[in-house]
């Protein structure tokens, strides 16, 4: 594949809802131009965008796939994205390398959730827009009752560009509303026909196509209003200007399956998306401050790392966006995070799993660096002379937590390491081991995420894992103050055991156990205050109910007795333990839960089933407001514990459009009614006191 100047590349994330029929477009249309000989199917797991063996598996893309398409005299850099929710780290990726968005549409399902989400996104982060209903040859598709979907929810931005009509044969034919000329498509091949009566319907599009070029420049306005009829030329470049402005949407259609209307679409990709010359230069920061990085070949070099895979038998491999510069083989490069010179081996295009060396990959260009060390996606690679810093991209937050278990004894070592190569090439990933309760757990964005991570372990690393749900980091306390006596004595054939104290316990406001001593009269010696203190925080490990970590305790030693030959550190540690045994039964014992502080994003039609939700799982709603995506926050204090499924039910009540964070906040006091329960399950568990003897 040859170098393309900046002004004849496009960089297109091609997002929508799963099944929409973002992966075949994409082989589709590189089979249009020839870049494939035969054009491969999702349900064959055989297309160039879902190469890894999982996908094939699932018959769904589950990563980000870079696709390049040669078209006439221009690069098109096509972002396949996965459409599943629990996969949606690669729109994320896409979009920092993208320029603009071509969202999908099925003519089966219509304006769904993972094309309002990617049309969101897009505007968010200022890429141009184009819309694509695919699937037209179906029978029941209906485009003009997607086009009112359409105009619906994104507004009057949507511009409908290429449009269907439905022969009495069954046969349909594309109207470009440009020239007004209409075709049929024969094994892929177009075909000129007659323009079929459309009755108004056709004048009234072209009215509208007519308005919305207008307003995107005085002179055209002009021109409208004096009712001359635009030339096709000023309608592809009032188009163009409106699409890179943000103020138009175009929409075409056609089908990829059997190669329908795909020539206008290439066509209107390369002739109405802008070229990464034509983008807004993004701001990175230097040293000295801030600096916009112009999309000039001849400039210091800035490539922005977007998608990492790391790969046990392949090594480490780097997708990066050229956003200044001319990256060749010979380039030093420093890692604007870490400030250290970035060693690096092969320069690479990628065409999905194929990858072809090169020289070069130019400002505007997308391509891929083999063995970079310390790089991590969101990091900038530039040229020492200036080294600027781009943003680092915002991901998902993981909701999903499971508990991660080897099924194999030996394979423990291994998983550590495999899921931190994992969490390299996986932003929305986490992993980490619970203090409390010993047990790994990782985190994602949905049970398909996890379980697609449990997949890539077995087949990448070798480590066969089992998940299951976590087990809560309950705690314990008191309510009430009580004193108690502890004796050790022990007599052995030698120096026996003996140490005596009486310990005050009552509630206090402390994570950790406060020790406090007021004895008089030397009954306890000084030298065994910390022995005392030493055993009472060794017990205050296990509470007396449960088994759980002892919180919000004070214990007061007040007396006690000791023997000059037999008592000893040991001795005393055992009595206070004892003292600790006896009190605590005594003290009104109480299991204490986790809290969490929820905030759960949802459309403002499901706020009352998320606070009825909240209720059921014994929360509490704190209030409500308006977030900056048109969404409504419902803040609630939850018990973790009842937050398990949450990711799910809120996937299932929003369709997918809502989003939560859930943070651990405090430690209240278990219901009564659930303390057997929660024992129960502790004696299963082993939990409880070893005594020290």
């Amino acid at each position: 594949m040859k170098n393309y100047a900046n002004t004849n590349i496009r960089n297109i994330l091609v997002a929508g809802h799963a099944g929409c029929g973002k992966t075949t477009l994409v082989e589709a249309l590189l089979y249009t131009t020839g870049a494939l000989e035969r054009m491969g199917r999702v349900e064959d797991g055989n297309t160039v965008s879902d190469f890894d063996p999982e996908e094939a598996k699932r018959r769904a893309s589950l990563n980000l796939a870079v696709a390049p398409v040669e078209y006439e005299d221009v690069k098109l850099n096509f972002l396949d994205t996965p459409g599943l929710f629990d996969f949606e780290l690669g729109q994320y990726e896409g979009i920092q390398a993208a320029g603009s968005v071509l969202i999908t549409v099925s003519a089966r399902s219509g304006v769904t959730v993972g094309a309002e989400k990617a049309y969101r996104l897009a505007e968010k982060m200022g890429r141009s827009r184009m819309v694509f209903v695919s699937k037209m040859d179906l029978e029941n598709a209906n485009f003009y009752k997607i086009l009112e979907e359409l105009k619906t929810k994104f507004g009057p931005s949507v511009c409908p560009c290429v449009v269907p009509t439905r022969q009495e044969d069954g046969t349909v034919v594309y109207v470009n509303l440009f020239s007004q000329k209409a075709f049929k498509y024969e094994g892929g091949k177009q075909v000129q026909v007659a323009l079929p009566d459309m009755g108004h319907r056709l004048d009234g599009l072209v009215e509208a196509m007519s308005e919305a070029v207008a307003e995107t420049d005085d002179a055209l306005m002009e021109k409208f209003f004096s009712g001359e009829a635009f030339t096709t030329e000023e309608i592809v470049e009032g188009l163009a200007k409106g699409c890179k402005s943000g103020m138009i949407t175009p929409v075409f259609c056609g089908s990829a399956v059997n190669l329908q209307a795909l020539d206008m679409l290439l066509y209107n990709l390369k002739v109405l998306l802008p070229s990464p010359a034509e983008a807004p230069a993004p701001t990175a920061v230097t040293a000295g401050g801030e600096v916009k990085l112009e999309c000039d070949p001849a400039a210091p070099v800035a490539a922005y790392v977007f998608r990492t895979v790391a790969d046990p038998f392949v090594g480490k491999l780097s997708y990066v966006k050229v956003f200044s510069g001319t990256l060749t083989t010979a380039t030093s490069l420093v890692n604007a995070r870490t400030g250290e010179a970035e060693r690096f081996g092969k320069l690479l295009n990628m065409r999905g799993k194929k990858q072809t060396d090169v020289d070069s990959i130019t400002a505007g260009d997308i391509g891929a660096v083999t063995k970079l060390s310390a790089a991590q996606t969101g990091d900038t690679l530039c040229d020492p002379a200036r080294v600027a810093a781009l943003p680092a991209a915002a991901f998902p937050n993981p909701t999903l937590s499971m508990a991660i278990r080897v099924t194999k004894k030996g394979d423990e070592g291994k998983i550590g390491a495999a899921l931190a190569r994992l969490m390299e090439e996986d932003r929305t990933l986490a992993y980490r081991v619970d203090a409390e309760t010993g047990q790994q757990i990782i985190s994602g964005l949905g049970e398909q995420h996890l379980d697609a991570v449990v997949a890539k372990l077995k087949a990448k690393f070798g480590v066969d894992v089992e998940l299951t749900a976590p087990r809560v980091a309950y705690r314990e306390s008191v309510r009430k103050k009580c004193k108690a006596q502890g004796r050790h004595k022990k007599q052995t054939g030698g120096h026996g055991q003996f140490g005596d104290v009486w310990i005050e316990f009552e509630p206090c406001d402390s994570e950790e156990l406060v020790f406090e001593e007021k004895v008089f009269g030397g009954s306890v010696p000084k030298n065994y205050f910390p022995a005392v203190e030493k055993g009472l925080r060794q017990a205050a490990k296990h509470g007396v109910l449960a088994g759980y970590p002892v919180v919000g305790l004070k214990a007061t030693l007040l007396d006690g007795s000791y023997h000059p030959v037999d008592s000893s550190e040991m001795a005393f540690i055992m009595a206070a333990k004892l003292a600790y045994k006896a009190a605590l039964p005594e003290a009104g014992p109480v299991i204490l839960e986790p809290f969490g502080t929820l905030r759960a994003h949802v459309p403002g039609d499901n706020t009352g089933d998320i606070m009825g939700d909240v209720t059921k799982r014994r929360g509490r709603v704190l209030g409500m407001s308006p977030d900056e995506d048109g969404l409504q926050v419902v803040e609630a204090e939850v018990p973790l514990a009842e937050m398990q499924d949450f990711t799910t039910f809120m996937r299932q009540l929003t369709q997918g459009r809502g989003h939560f964070t859930l943070d651990f906040v405090r430690y209240e006091p278990l219901p009564s009614n659930l303390e057997g329960k929660v024992i129960e399950e502790a004696k299963k568990l082993g939990n409880g006191a070893e005594d020290e003897e």
